[in-house]
């Protein structure tokens, strides 16, 4: 239990906080690290033009991206993936400038998990951002790059989680953000950090637009409509035949279905069971949490742009270990809750833990991996995923389900180069990562050489 005794000019001195949470928290600590920088300091609002959080949207959501716009919630401005995301009706959103995001910029989570940081780049911009993200527009007093990498520190993230107000949602305002300290490190320091924030941007975007192509393929090569209202007939005998007897109508006369149909009457091809080698999820197991240990990912964790969790786990208590460590190659797809996505998993998922809601699917030499994952990360893929999910409270799909999913066997040149665009994007999502890392660290070893004269 923390205790302490607070002076009341420090109560004036933040707004008349007199909370615990805030004089108890990490970041004071943090505050008086920055303080004994032997660089001058000066307040985030300093080096900004505008901190703000755009207007609230009146949350009208439509299909067709004619009529939309993407829209990022707090948590969609973390992942890799930023075009599968909701689209606002440009009918019903106001002032569609003030809420577009701009490459460059530092988005800050304001609203529930609060403090998570993203580096606004060109996949970002012109999309559109919720009032939970706070918008930080960075001039040229310090480099936009280190501005963020500062703030993304395990400091910065401690200085910005100190502001947080509010009873059942909790919240940080761009007002508080803009108060927070910030050294005016030497411009080759500067330059340094922000190179490799730049480099890292620049690889996302490269492996956004390898996996958007990968991906889209599917789109100019099958010729499916896509139904919106599916109607008609199952006989008994499909049903008594049909896997574990499936007896609801999403999975005859679904989406999946007509495409699952389409594909075994137009291509050869096998089946998922047949071009994988594994296609399993580890058992429950018992969690350890420490401090210090090996990072835990659960199922939103995977899809993030730089996969990690604040979880650690035991490397020495955690039985058979090596079933949940994600190999680099592997596909990962989270059996329950949101079904349907799948994610490839690179240098920044490998060595790391997932839960046993994580399904691991590991394609053999009969067809390239990234094929497969592109034809299962694309609409059609998703589809035929869903098809499989049961459970009426928590969704849920199983191995011995997606064994079943018929995988299309194309022209092999064709296949072969979209396996390669994905070996492209997991080539630069890994380096992104790396260079994105080497950043941070930089800005934390420097502050941790101020306090240890």
């Amino acid at each position: 239990m923390k205790t302490a005794t607070i002076n009341i000019c420090a109560v004036r001195s933040i707004h008349f906080r007199s909370d615990a949470s805030y004089h108890l928290s990490e970041g004071q600590h943090v505050q008086r690290s920055i303080a004994s920088s032997p660089y001058p300091l000066l307040s985030i609002r300093q080096v900004a033009d505008d901190i703000f959080i755009g207007n609230r949207a009146r949350r009208v959501y439509v299909k067709n991206a004619k009529y939309g716009i993407p829209f990022l919630s707090s948590s969609d401005i973390l992942k890799a993936d930023l075009d599968n995301v909701k689209l606002a009706s440009k009918k019903y959103t106001l002032d569609i400038e003030r809420m577009s995001l701009k490459k460059g910029w530092t988005l800050i989570s304001r609203s529930g998990t609060i403090g998570n940081c993203a580096f606004a780049n060109a996949k970002h911009a012109q999309k559109l951002a919720s009032e939970d993200v706070i918008r930080l527009i960075p001039n040229n007093i310090l480099r936009e790059g280190l501005i963020y990498a500062y703030l993304a520190s395990k400091y910065g993230h401690s200085l910005l989680t100190q502001g947080t107000f509010g009873a059942v949602i909790q919240h940080i305002e761009p007002a508080f953000v803009g108060s927070i300290a910030i050294p005016q490190f030497p411009e080759s320091f500067q330059q340094e950090v922000d190179d490799l924030i730049q480099k890292s941007a620049r690889l996302r975007e490269e492996a956004s637009d390898a996996l958007e192509y990968a991906i889209g393929y599917f789109d100019t090569l099958f010729l499916i409509p896509f139904k919106e209202n599916c109607l008609g007939k199952v006989s008994s005998k499909e049903i008594l035949t049909s896997i574990n007897k499936r007896f609801e109508a999403s999975f005859h006369i679904s989406e999946g279905k007509h495409i699952d149909k389409y594909i075994k009457e137009h291509y050869e091809w096998k089946s998922l069971g047949e071009v994988c080698s594994n296609i399993s999820r580890p058992d429950i197991f018992k969690r350890y949490y420490v401090k210090k240990g090996v990072t835990f990912l659960g199922g939103a964790d995977i899809f993030l742009a730089t996969p990690d969790s604040e979880k650690r786990l035991s490397p020495k208590k955690t039985a058979n270990i090596g079933a949940l460590m994600i190999k680099e190659g592997t596909i990962l797809l989270p059996r329950s809750g949101t079904i349907g996505n799948v994610a490839w998993a690179h240098a920044g998922h490998a060595q790391k833990l997932a839960s046993e809601h994580v399904i691991r699917i590991t394609p053999n030499d009969i067809l390239r991996a990234g094929y497969v994952y592109a034809f299962l990360a694309s609409k059609y893929g998703k589809k035929l995923i869903q098809r499989y999910i049961f459970g009426s409270v928590i969704q849920h799909v199983e191995p011995p389900h997606l064994k079943l999913i018929p995988v299309p066997i194309i022209d092999k040149k064709v296949m072969d180069d979209i396996h390669d665009k994905v070996m492209v994007y997991s080539s630069a999502m890994g380096k992104a990562i790396e260079y994105e890392r080497k950043a941070i660290t930089m800005v934390e070893q420097e502050i941790e050489k101020w306090n240890k004269h």
